[in-house]
């Protein structure tokens, strides 16, 4: 692209960026509004463009990832944003369930399920936002919107560059700058996913007609030009950690020396969100055969899902090594992953990163005969090890590691688990645990200490992570306190769409059996197989559905949506 095109939008930008830190929140609510009218009109459009380049049939149930992770995604967030500014706008606090102290002194706070059709529709389903350490019930409405209480209404540019991987990280990305930080943006759409700037463009028409959006194309150079350029004012980076270290520092042996100096190349200021290797805790518990078969389920999903190309796709399984049922559940986990659909390895690089873990390992075992790239096994990992390969490297392709724990009991093995996660694998960005009911409540207070040890942005218990990416009301990032020199998952937040300043983790819980076995362990929940579980054959149905539903919740399309998702 030519750099006076590149100029040209950061300079309309830069005309407009105090224009809009000072528009008032009546006259912004229209602009969020328009973004979900928007991408209801192009929503089909996006699923099958997102299909057809992850060659994915339009009516196969996995191209239901397509609907959730792409239009879903976005009108969810947008609509919890809008909610956020009606309330501010009405001279409240944006809408935020229950808090509670912690005995530590830290504060919780209830952000999901807020609506009746969230209760109806996510049953069981729930989210917490902790807070740092600072943060107290008494100065707790001190850290809440602070951007729209401030008196500073000075304008700044902000660059997205956005990930390649999952559509909807661009356009929420872009939203979480102009919404929690008040900046105009230029999106740097991914040459992975380029082939959705033609939507963007339409989904976020009014921004770009007013100056507070602009959207462009490219590759590494125009990437390098944009983060050089005087016009921009901060930097947010979807993407890998070595991207990052490339632009903070710069490349080969100067940029070696000066991150190891600290010595920043750039002059603005930078948040990016990298990746992690993620942790899949199994805790042992009372665990029959439908559980383990359920559970391996969705110990397959956070491997798999998006052909395993997500920042927090499992990486590392954890089962206990004094369990009885740590075997039954490995070898159902391996039997339902080589029984799902082999998947087209889209996402550049995804061959070397497949050989490099051949290359490291003599007893890959291969899950299916995939023709491009097999899905690798791992097992038996030396969890004291210092060096171990897939450890310390977020593969991004579909390879799952195992490794055993001691522990006498759940709560012994939960401390050596937490310790494991925290120092021996590379990244905060989120982990998963997976835990009986009734584990949990013979764990006591001692379950939710585990919690507060996690030196994670994001905790699932009994769910994928990830459910804290779709649910806009949690926090998205690395968990704080990562180095310019040392950044691993990256440093700040995205989404928070409640706009806490200083949140350190959300966790997100789900039930441990699906609707309707669950009444037969006494889980009081209508939540059935989740549609993105990869196993769930009507997951495209379910998720198309919940798209048009989100954008305009009926009663009148709740009996299609409990239709097919009990058939999932």
């Amino acid at each position: 692209m030519d750099n006076l095109v590149l100029d040209k939008a950061i300079g309309l930008l830069k005309t407009n960026k105090d224009s809009w830190a000072n528009l008032s929140i009546s006259e912004k609510i229209p602009l969020f509004q328009s973004i979900t009218a928007k991408t209801v009109e192009v929503a089909q459009d996006w699923a099958e463009a997102a299909n057809q380049a992850k060659s994915i049939s339009n009516d196969s149930p996995l191209s239901g990832e397509e609907w959730t992770s792409g239009p879903w995604a976005l009108i969810y967030g947008v609509e919890s944003m809008i909610g956020t500014l009606k309330a501010l706008n009405n001279g409240e606090n944006p809408p935020i369930g229950k808090i509670r102290s912690r005995p530590d002194g830290r504060v919780v706070a209830n952000i999901f399920p807020y609506n009746i059709y969230h209760r109806l529709l996510l049953s069981g389903i729930k989210a917490e936002v902790w807070m740092q350490k600072s943060v107290n019930e008494n100065n707790f409405n001190d850290h809440i919107a602070q951007i729209y209480k401030s008196n500073s209404k000075n304008g700044h540019v902000s660059l997205v560059l956005g990930g390649g991987n999952v559509s909807s990280i661009p356009p929420l990305d872009v939203l979480d700058r102009l919404f929690a930080h008040q900046s105009v943006s230029l999106l740097k759409v991914h040459p992975v996913n380029n082939y959705l700037k033609e939507i963007f463009d339409k989904i976020f028409e009014d921004f770009i007609s007013a100056g507070y959006i602009q959207i462009v194309s490219g590759g590494a150079d125009v990437g390098k030009y944009l983060c050089n350029h005087e016009g921009v004012d901060h930097i947010h980076i979807t993407g890998g950690a070595k991207t990052y270290d490339s632009i903070v520092f710069g490349t080969g042996k100067e940029g070696l020396e000066r991150k190891q100096s600290g010595k920043k190349k750039i002059n603005k200021s930078i948040t990016a969100e990298l990746g992690c290797v993620t942790p899949i805790i199994v805790v042992p518990g009372p665990w029959s055969t439908a559980d383990i078969k359920y559970q391996a389920e969705n110990i397959a999903t956070q491997k798999l899902h998006n052909a395993s190309f997500n920042c927090v796709a499992g990486q590392v399984l954890i089962l206990p090594e004094s369990w009885d049922k740590s075997n039954d559940l490995l070898a159902e986990v391996k039997s339902t992953i080589s029984k799902t659909t082999a998947r087209d390895p889209y996402y550049p690089g995804s061959e070397d990163r497949h050989n490099s873990i051949k290359n490291n390992y003599d007893n890959c075992e291969y899950l299916d005969e995939n023709e491009k790239l097999s899905r690798l096994f791992v097992t038996g990992l030396d969890h004291k090890s210092n060096d171990e390969y897939l450890f310390q490297n977020e593969v991004f392709v579909g390879a799952l590691a195992q490794t055993s724990l001691p522990g006498d009991n759940p709560g012994d093995y939960l401390v050596n688990a937490m310790k494991f996660c925290n120092e021996k694998l590379w990244g905060t960005l989120g982990a998963n645990i997976i835990i009986h009911p009734k584990t949990i409540k013979q764990l006591g207070p001692h379950w939710e200490n585990i919690i507060s040890a996690l030196k994670y942005g994001s905790i699932g218990v009994n769910t994928w992570c990830a459910l804290a990416f779709l649910t806009s009301e949690c926090t998205w990032g690395a968990f704080p306190g990562h180095s310019i020199e040392d950044i691993q998952s990256g440093n700040g937040v995205v989404h928070n769409t409640r706009l806490f300043d200083r949140p350190e983790k959300t966790v997100v819980y789900a039930p441990f059996s699906p609707f309707p076995r669950n009444l037969l362990k006494g889980e009081l929940h209508m939540f059935p197989k989740p549609p993105w579980f990869v196993t769930n054959k009507q997951a495209h149905n379910v998720s198309r559905r919940f798209t048009y539903f989100q954008a305009k919740p009926s009663p009148l399309h709740l009996p299609g949506l409990f239709f097919d998702a009990l058939r999932g």
